[in-house]
């Protein structure tokens, strides 16, 4: 039996839900685009080529901090945490990337089909990294996330 003499929980200033996905996000930002985020994806490889790698993994460190990766910086985007309304940390940019990175990646083609189809077909658009570190990649143009 439903209870309705309870109010219905009031949302956040500064919040919206979005309406394909029912994840509670920040007012400004939405949810990146497949579009976007393959672009990031394949980004990725002429970044480290052009800074040999070694540049590209020093670049990573630095804005891990701030929620990011080089390729997604370039793109505006941000990897955040709904739960905790907040952008990720070091610790949870070094989750997605490397545990997720390794479940994704390295241990067959097959994982690294099944996290792009659940990519193409969650309305909250979560690849295996995102499910792994509990984040969502949002797409952040006009810089209204916290560093």
């Amino acid at each position: 039996m439903t209870d309705y003499s309870q109010p219905a929980p009031q949302m956040p200033e500064g919040f919206y839900v979005d309406q394909a996905s029912g994840i509670t996000i920040p007012n400004g930002v939405q949810l990146a685009s497949h579009g976007r985020r393959i672009g990031a994806y394949f980004l990725a490889i002429p970044l480290a080529l052009v800074t040999l790698g070694i540049g590209y993994i020093i670049w990573g460190l630095i804005v891990w901090g701030k929620g990011t990766s080089p390729a997604l910086q370039v793109l505006g985007m941000r990897v955040y945490r709904p739960e905790q309304r907040k952008v990720g940390s070091f610790g949870t940019m070094a989750l997605r990337n490397i545990v997720g990175g390794i479940v994704q990646g390295i241990l067959s083609i097959i994982t690294m089909l099944v996290s792009f189809i659940l990519f193409l077909s969650r309305p909250d658009r979560r690849s295996l990294p995102d499910l792994v570190a509990s984040t969502v990649v949002l797409h952040d143009p006009n810089k209204v996330l916290p560093s």
